[in-house]
C-alpha cells in the first residue's frame, strides 16, 4: 500500500483550509486518510502560528514508514526543520510559446527585411525624376489647351 502525506481541502467556497492527512495514493483527494497530523490556513498571515499546526513526531514517524510528501507538503515539512525540499528545475518553463516564438520570428525577419531596404536606399544615389514623365505633362496641358 503506497501512502502520501497530501494536503485535503475543506472549508467553504474561497475560504479553503487544508488537513494535512496521511492517505492511500489511491484515494480521493478530499476522501479517507489513515491518519490526520495537522492543519493549514491559508487565510492567515504567514507568519501567524495558527497558519500551520503540524504534529511532528507523526509526521518523522510516517516518513520513516516509507509515506511520501506531495510537493506542497514537503514545503510545509521544510519550514517545520522536518527533511530537505529538492528544487526542482524546469529550464523549459521561461519560454514563449509555439505561436508566441513564431510571431517573434516573424517579427524579427520583417525587421531584417526593413533593415535591408533602408540600406539600400541609403546606398543607391537619389535618382532625379525621368525625363520621360516631363513630356507627357507637356502633351497633356497641350491637350487640355485645345
Amino acid at each position: 500500500m503506497g501512502l502520501k502525506i497530501r494536503l485535503a481541502r475543506g472549508g467553504a467556497k474561497k475560504r479553503p483550509f487544508y488537513r494535512i492527512v496521511v492517505a492511500d495514493v489511491r484515494s480521493p483527494r478530499d476522501g479517507r486518510f489513515v491518519e490526520k497530523i495537522g492543519t493549514l490556513n491559508p487565510l492567515l498571515a504567514k507568519d501567524d502560528d495558527a497558519r500551520l499546526k503540524l504534529d511532528v513526531d507523526r509526521a518523522k514517524y510516517w516518513l520513516g514508514q516509507g509515506a511520501l510528501p506531495t510537493d506542497r507538503v514537503s514545503r510545509l515539512l521544510e519550514i517545520e526543520g522536518i527533511g530537505k525540499r529538492e528544487p526542482r528545475n524546469n529550464p523549459q518553463k521561461a519560454l514563449p510559446g509555439k505561436k508566441a516564438q513564431e510571431r517573434i520570428e516573424a517579427k524579427r525577419i520583417a525587421e531584417e527585411d526593413a533593415a535591408e531596404a533602408a540600406k539600400a536606399a541609403e546606398e543607391a544615389p537619389a535618382e532625379e525624376a525621368p525625363a520621360e514623365e516631363a513630356p507627357a505633362e507637356e502633351a497633356a496641358t497641350e491637350e487640355a489647351a485645345s
